[in-house]
């Protein structure tokens, strides 16, 4: 048993956005030290919290930002950029008095982004700068053969078991290969996500789309997220594939997104990209980080 002195006692909030669901923690008021394995222990959904994702509110460093935004996945992976992460950061940061500024200015991995609280609960943010071009993903394209389609470039990746599927490059900070399906309840997302989530050819790994067309300003969605898996709704993944669909013809600027968790809304003109969708706090508590890291620590020594 450790000494009482020692003990790490964390404040967190639990929140979600369309069933994404996060352990925010304050890191403004708290000294927060967090390294992989606290992030994978408070994930863990058996033995910690449980999340998709882990979220830091932390001071800036930047001078121009309101807060500082870290994120960090299921597996302990720190990640640039979460949309849905993103308008629970703003509710957060209202809800627990840091701060009445709306809208805010976050620094994030990647740069600064901004978020606007509306009065009808839901939050809009502004999701950055959106890049197409391979290097952007870190995906090494040699040998591997491209088709024109629209305004887009599709790129034909070789999947073990699998045909070579058809995938459109977008980077919001974070990376996503999205690919057209024709039923998103029947798509293979769970044996095809981990291989392009995983593919040797994307070296910083990435987040893989499978988008169901419904009308040009309606889409149906699930997404295999880097380091987390299959989640209920993916903010950037959203982005994505509206953005996806817009550079193939396919989709016209509204577009309505809905994820397993919930409906996402984006917009995309002048190049300026924005989602709003909801942000909803689900219960406090408090966690002694050490203990909770010990167990996980133990629990994945004795697997078999």
């Amino acid at each position: 048993m450790r000494d009482n002195v020692s003990i790490m006692i964390w404040n967190f909030v639990k929140m979600h956005g369309a069933g994404n669901d996060f352990v925010v923690l304050d890191g403004v008021r708290q000294n927060i030290d967090l390294t992989p394995e606290r992030a994978r222990a408070l994930a863990d959904r058996h033995f910690g919290i449980g999340a998709d994702q882990i979220l830091l509110v932390d001071t800036p460093l930047h001078p121009e930002a309101d807060f500082r935004y870290r994120i960090f996945n299921a597996d302990g992976s720190e990640v640039e950029h979460c949309g849905n992460g993103a308008r629970c950061f703003v509710r957060f940061v209202h809800e627990q008095g840091l701060s009445r500024r709306n809208p805010l200015r976050a620094e994030i991995k990647s740069g600064i982004i901004t978020l606007d609280s509306t009065g009808n609960g839901d939050v809009s943010v502004e999701m950055g700068q959106t890049r197409f071009e391979p290097q952007a993903l870190a995906f090494d394209v040699q040998g591997l053969q491209s088709t024109p389609c629209a305004d887009d470039t599709l790129w034909a990746l070789p999947l073990p078991g699998h045909n070579d599927v058809q995938l459109s490059l977008v980077a919001i900070s974070n990376p996503h290969a999205v690919q057209l399906v024709d039923d998103i309840q029947t798509a293979p997302v769970g044996t095809a996500g981990p291989l392009i989530e995983s593919h040797p050819r994307f070296a910083q790994r990435v987040n893989a789309g499978f988008m169901q067309v419904l009308d040009r300003h309606t889409i149906k969605l699930r997404v295999y997220e880097r380091g987390a898996g299959e989640t209920l709704a993916c903010g950037t993944g959203a982005c994505a594939a509206a953005v996806a669909g817009i550079r193939r013809g396919l989709l016209d600027s509204p577009v309505l997104v809905h994820t397993r968790g919930g409906p996402l809304a984006i917009t995309w003109a002048d190049n300026l990209l924005h989602m709003s969708g909801p942000a909803v706090t689900v219960f406090a508590g408090s966690v002694d980080i050490d203990t909770l890291t010990e167990q996980l620590t133990t629990k994945d020594f004795l697997q078999p």
